[in-house]
């Protein structure tokens, strides 16, 4: 619960960019969630400068949400001020044949810009749910392909909102699934990534390709957050789960995918605690057939009972 004087400040600095005590199954992609305390989408940098100011002299936890994907948040709601960078979508080719992309744009625009355009290197991209901010700190990708192979510079703005620093490729700590070392409560902002020059058509045509292989073996047309487990060392969450014969397993509204077992739907009217029950039950189930420990990729947010 944000105090009344706290909200004051928020809205004063924010007006019509912030909410309050907002239901998250509007905000996430598997479309379950309490409510959170705060959702702000500032329309600009000075703004979200602002709003970092008051949340650091407040001691008001702020997360960045994104568009929702790779995220679920409990029934229970979750605390603090949820940033949205949806307002943040420049994107345009650079000198150097880098191509400049802001948090908000979404992987969709990116794929699609490139394709007009004949550029080439971030194909892979192609199908891969979000915006570039969460792509960027997941260092999204696939077998082959991932963000580190392309970023060469990240803006980001300190926790407090004092300050904007760019981050060479050289000073960047990218792991499986995850971006390491910057300080917590830190927002990225933008990105700069090295594109190659093709025929628009070849473009198209890997586009095309990666974009039939996922509808081919993911649930697209329901309401999912994406892979629920990072893969272990040498193996496949998605084999695993579904050599286990969890394929189709459901817990209230919420079903291990039939299409592909590393997803988690939504088959209408699921709580986070189903999908959370669901993911318990696959990790115990597994180790117990395999000894593997199976890690979330998704990231859990919110109140506990």
């Amino acid at each position: 619960m944000i105090e009344a004087a706290v909200r004051e400040a928020l809205v004063e600095a924010l007006g019509s960019d912030i909410e309050f005590d907002v239901a998250m199954a509007r905000f996430t992609s598997l479309r379950v969630g309490g409510p959170a305390d705060a959702v702000a989408t500032p329309r600009d940098r000075h703004r979200l400068a602002r709003l970092l100011k008051i949340c650091a002299r407040h001691r008001l936890v702020h997360r960045v949400l994104g568009r929702g994907f790779n995220t679920i948040v409990r029934d229970e709601g979750v605390d603090g001020v949820l940033v949205q960078l949806a307002r943040f979508k420049r994107i345009e080719e650079r000198p150097g044949r880098t191509l400049f992309v802001e948090a908000g744009v979404s992987h969709a625009t990116v794929t699609r810009f490139c394709q007009e355009r004949g550029f080439s290197g971030l194909e892979f991209a192609a199908g891969i749910p979000g915006s570039l901010g969460g792509w960027i700190a997941m260092n999204a990708g696939i077998g082959e392909r991932e963000v580190v192979d392309v970023v060469r510079e990240v803006e980001v703005m300190s926790p407090t909102g004092a300050h904007r620093t760019h981050l060479d490729r050289d000073r960047l700590h990218f792991a499986y699934r995850g971006l390491r070392g910057l300080a917590p409560g830190s927002v990225l902002l933008s990105a700069r990534f090295a594109i190659g020059v093709e025929e628009p058509a070849e473009v198209k045509a890997e586009i095309e390709r990666l974009l039939a292989r996922r509808a081919e073996s993911q649930p697209l047309n329901v309401p999912s957050c994406g892979s629920v487990f990072k893969n272990p060392p040498k193996a496949h969450a998605g084999a695993l789960i579904e050599a286990a014969g969890l394929k189709g397993k459901r817990i209230g509204a919420a079903e291990i995918s039939t299409t592909h077992a590393n997803f988690i739907v939504n088959r209408g009217g699921a709580r986070a605690a189903d999908v959370l029950a669901l993911i318990s039950h696959a990790q115990a189930t597994v180790r117990g057939r395999t000894g593997i420990q199976l890690e979330p990729e998704v990231s859990i947010w919110g109140r506990s009972r």
